[in-house]
């Protein structure tokens, strides 16, 4: 009986360690950033990014503070980028003119902290952020 009851044992707790680490693995709930292009424009340099929402909820508005670097690696520029309503399953691009910035001097967009994250699990917009690059400005958080 001992060693039925041993052996129940260990196959549930290894069967509770496997869903613990596939949810931590390539199968968690995530919310993914990728700066997707940075082009001049008129009016400044324009960001365009594609954010998928692949938590499972809804995420009604997300919003980012931002820190912009020059290939100097100097901060250039601090600000807010509003992603605005981003429901789940769904992908979206959002552009961001940064006013007077020459694309030819970023070097970095480095993600400091969510101002904004309106769904059920506020903490899920900096928790469960992926970030991905499709160009030359690294990317990250």
């Amino acid at each position: 009986m001992r060693g039925r009851l041993a052996s129940w044992l260990i196959v549930t707790l290894m069967a509770d360690a496997g869903h613990v680490l596939a949810q931590e693995g390539g199968n968690a709930p995530v919310l993914s950033l990728e700066l997707n292009g940075a082009e001049p424009s008129e009016r400044g340099c324009r960001l365009t990014f594609v954010a998928a929402n692949r938590l499972g909820q809804d995420i009604a508005r997300a919003a980012y503070e931002v820190a912009l670097f020059g290939k100097d690696g100097l901060v250039k520029r601090l600000t807010v980028l509003d992603f605005k309503e981003l429901p789940d399953s769904e992908t979206k691009v959002r552009q961001f003119v940064m006013p007077d910035m020459d694309c030819a001097d970023l070097g970095r967009v480095l993600v400091n902290d969510a101002t904004a994250c309106e769904g059920p699990e506020a903490a899920a917009c900096m928790r469960r952020l992926e970030t991905a690059t499709r160009g030359a400005v690294a990317f990250g958080k």
